[in-house]
């Protein structure tokens, strides 16, 4: 026996503790571990690709075993509030700085609550759109037009609130952030997912999307909206409605008339999405685009989503 194991030649004996403590050596080997079962290994560099895949595939076998069509992607503000809660907010503070004039950290958070008030009708809205569409489209165990969220508060919540207001299903496609993103409780607990991957969970927001209704939101939501936009402006994702609710917001948040003068686009792109300002001119877009029939299956025909 090597020297490496303690022993100088192969007629030395081995006791049974000696036996039983280099059989527990190997066993506890991170190289004796199922590959599926070994944490290191599938969170190692080499293993990205596999973890991809399973982003892929996991929320897609239990979106078919709940029989999915077709979806409606909801995108807003995290930070948005409920009515209520807002007003709440604003009241309290309001009081303090009764009591505390001079305190301009205050009046500056008394400012934002007072937008956090004026913002809120946006979640009364996507509450109202999603419970709309979801009592609408889910009768009968029919699972077309399923509204979907990135799963966190704000007007993620009210959007899987709707739905949940409705007796219907919701999906919540929540990530892991450097600030843990919990998911509100309002989404279908066998339709809640979480990835690590932006890419693929943007992925899953198309795959069966036959709709996207923006509400005013920061960045994620300007990245989802654009790159919606970008995928069916250059054909790699079928025309859908584009719709975006709130027209004082959006009309000065994004200037697409200079968009066009200055020939960064073309006119015909404005076509690609429409600006409402409540749930029901929402709903009038995809009954419109529809003609009050959803797609009986999803097909996506694109490059970006095969």
């Amino acid at each position: 026996m090597s020297a490496e194991h303690g022993h100088d030649s192969a007629g030395d004996p081995i006791s049974e503790a000696e036996r039983d403590a280099l059989a527990r050596a190997i066993s506890a080997s991170p190289s004796y571990r199922l590959a599926y079962e070994d944490q290191d290994f599938l969170t190692s560099d080499d293993l990205r690709p596999l973890r991809l895949q399973l982003e892929l595939l996991k929320p897609e076998r239990y979106l078919r075993q709940h029989n999915i069509h077709s979806t409606i992607v909801v995108f807003g503000s995290a930070r948005l509030q409920p009515p209520d809660q807002a007003r709440a907010q604003l009241a309290a503070l309001q009081q303090r700085a009764d009591e505390q004039s001079g305190d301009a950290a205050l009046q500056a958070e008394l400012a934002r609550a007072r937008k956090q008030v004026e913002y809120a009708r946006y979640y009364d809205e996507a509450r109202r759109f999603a419970e709309i569409v979801s009592r609408h489209f889910q009768q009968h165990q029919r699972r077309d037009f399923v509204v979907v969220t990135g799963g966190g508060p704000g007007i993620m919540e009210a959007a899987n609130r709707g739905a949940f207001d409705a007796g219907a299903r919701s999906i919540g496609l929540n990530i892991t952030l450097p600030r843990e993103q919990a998911p509100n409780p309002f989404i279908s607990p066998e339709l809640c997912f979480q990835f690590r991957y932006f890419g693929l969970r943007k992925m899953h927001f198309l795959l069966r999307a036959k709709a996207l209704v923006a509400f005013p939101g920061g960045y994620g939501t300007l990245d989802e909206l654009f790159e919606t936009l970008t995928l069916v402006q250059t054909g790699k994702v079928e025309r859908m409605p584009i719709v975006l609710v709130g027209e004082r917001f959006w009309r000065r948040l994004v200037d697409f008339e200079f968009m066009v003068e200055e020939g960064m686009i073309n006119r015909h792109d404005l076509e690609l999405f429409s600006i409402v300002d409540s749930a029901d001119e929402a709903v009038t877009v995809l009954q419109t685009f529809y003609q009050g029939v959803p797609p009986a299956q999803a097909t996506g025909t694109s490059d970006e989503t095969d």
